[in-house]
Parts: structure tokens; sequence; C-alpha cells
């Protein structure tokens, strides 16, 4: 039996399970291994961040996979040291499923919602409203490609997002 499709867990329902780690074995990992990408040294001067728009829980394998969007972006047209590339969310939350049979006869073999607290099978991180889930901080003559690597993460996660422009706290533009 395959996973279930991750629109069964984008909504937030019920408190978060970060502790279970803890208590419970057969947690999955995470398949996110790098959160600091390209050079955290130099000193760039625009910063450009993906926000999400509404709360939800973003599953692992989509953070992997707009990171490898944006990073392989990136890299085709700047250079390492040119650019710095974060993400700004973690996967803590431990995803549950209460798995159902689904054959002939299967109703005499299962409890149904009884005992359903399930067992552990994904890792999300929870998302706020307008939080930041990823920051790109490039100079002027890059701009234009770390706008359309972002512009590539949103189509990963499953959440509506924009981009806004700016050097710390000053905004310098939105972009949808």
């Amino acid at each position: 039996m395959g996973t279930r499709p991750a629109h069964c867990y984008t909504k937030i329902a019920g408190p978060a399970n970060t502790r279970t780690k803890k208590y419970v074995r057969g947690v999955p990992g995470s398949k996110v291994v790098l959160f600091d990408m390209g050079n955290n040294a130099a000193t760039f001067e625009i910063d450009l961040h993906l926000i999400g728009l509404e709360a939800c829980q973003i599953r692992h394998m989509a953070l992997e996979a707009a990171r490898q969007a944006v990073n392989r972006a990136l890299q085709k047209q700047i250079h390492r040291d040119d650019y710095h590339f974060r993400i700004r969310i973690h996967p803590h939350h431990v995803v549950r499923e209460n798995k159902m049979m689904a054959f002939a006869g299967a109703d005499r073999m299962q409890d149904g919602m009884r005992r359903s607290f399930g067992k552990p099978i994904d890792m999300a991180a929870r998302v706020a409203a307008n939080q930041e889930l990823f920051t790109i901080s490039v100079d002027r003559k890059n701009f234009e490609h770390a706008l359309y690597s972002l512009r590539k993460a949103i189509s990963k996660i499953p959440t509506p997002a924009k981009v806004i422009v700016g050097k710390g706290q000053e905004l310098l533009g939105n972009f949808h």
C-alpha cells in the first residue's frame, strides 16, 4: 500500500505531534538535510523571501523537492559563491495514519475507528499564514535569476505563496 496523497495532510488539525520521536519508534527521518546553501559568509544587497499565504502543513518530501528545484536553478545561472539560500522552516510534526484495509471481508478483520491513534508515516513542517519559507540573498545583478528560482518553488509547495523583495526590513516590492 503506497502513501496517501499530500492533500490529505495539508490542513492543520489538532495539536502538533512533535515529542513523539522521543517516545515512539518508527518515526521516519526527514529527507531535508541541507538548510543553508551557497555562500553564508558573504553579505549581499538584496534578500528575496518566499512567504506562504495560508496556514498549512508541508511534508518533508515537498520541502526537499522545492529545495532541489531552487538550488538547481540557482547553480545553473549563478556561481555558488554569489548567493545564499536558506530554508526557514523545519519538519518537526509527525504525521500519523490509521491504515484501513480495502478488500473483501475487511470489515470482519479490522477495528475501524476503535483505538485509531495511527502509525507514524511522515514528517511535516507546520506553517502559519504569512510565514517565511525560503530566503535567497543575492546582489542586484543576480536578482532575476533568484526571482525565477523562487517562482519554481511555488509550484512545489501546497500553499499559495508570494515573493517579497527587501533588504532587512526595507521592502522594495511584491511579486506574485
